[in-house]
């Protein structure tokens, strides 16, 4: 009877170190991009942190509250708009101006925002305000974007975020998405309504407009 004769190569530890070895590597920086027609942030980038730790009830608490409240004024900037040129928060100031922030140009949710801006823009202008997007994209983004979508409202850049810091805006998802928040400002500059909906971005038209047919 001819005897079995079995070589083992690699010994135990060694097994289970390359079953735990992932075939292709991982970056830290991961970039998720949704292929779903129904998503509203096809595109967007989301950072993975190799140290990421869920955040803490308290800390929850503290992200969400805004440094910008109703029946104040907010802290003024300076942005570039869609053809680069520096447009002042004051520069508004005698009528009103709707202010939105959103996550970022081209994306689902986004496009359908500002189309909705774009479609009853001259229901805003008849109530006699101004349209402002906010978003982190740079002026060429901007400018494209408006271009596709003939959007007759300025598009300001916001690039590290900084305005969207310093209003407190509040992010979704723990952090990794930026808010979708808009802002009415009367014609003296205060903050009349506040509204933040991530997930409906048509409701943020309705509301601003609601508000200013009544001022």
């Amino acid at each position: 009877m001819a005897s079995l004769s079995v070589s083992v190569k690699h010994s135990l530890p060694t097994l289970l170190q390359q079953a735990q070895t992932p075939k292709y590597p991982i970056s830290n920086n991961l970039t998720i991009v949704s292929k779903s027609s129904q998503s509203q942030f096809y595109g967007l980038k989301v950072i993975h942190s190799p140290s990421f730790s869920a955040p803490s009830s308290s800390s929850t608490r503290t992200s969400i509250l805004a440094k910008v409240n109703k029946g104040s004024a907010p802290p003024p900037f300076t942005l570039k708009d869609q053809d680069g040129k520096n447009v002042s928060l004051s520069k508004f100031k005698g009528k009103p101006v709707v202010v939105y922030f959103y996550p970022a140009d081209e994306t689902p949710g986004c496009t359908k925002q500002a189309c909705a801006f774009r479609d009853s823009y001259e229901k805003f202008k008849k109530a006699g305000a101004q349209v402002v997007g906010i978003s982190g994209d740079d002026p060429a983004s901007h400018k494209a974007f408006a271009k596709k979508y003939k959007l007759p409202f300025t598009l300001l850049c916001d690039e590290g975020n900084k305005v969207r810091k310093e209003w407190g805006i509040p992010g979704d998802l723990f952090g990794t998405l930026p808010g979708r928040q808009t802002y009415v400002l009367d014609k003296n500059g205060v903050v009349q309504l506040i509204y933040n909906n991530q997930f409906q971005p048509e409701k943020h038209i309705d509301e601003t407009l609601k508000l200013l047919q009544s001022l």
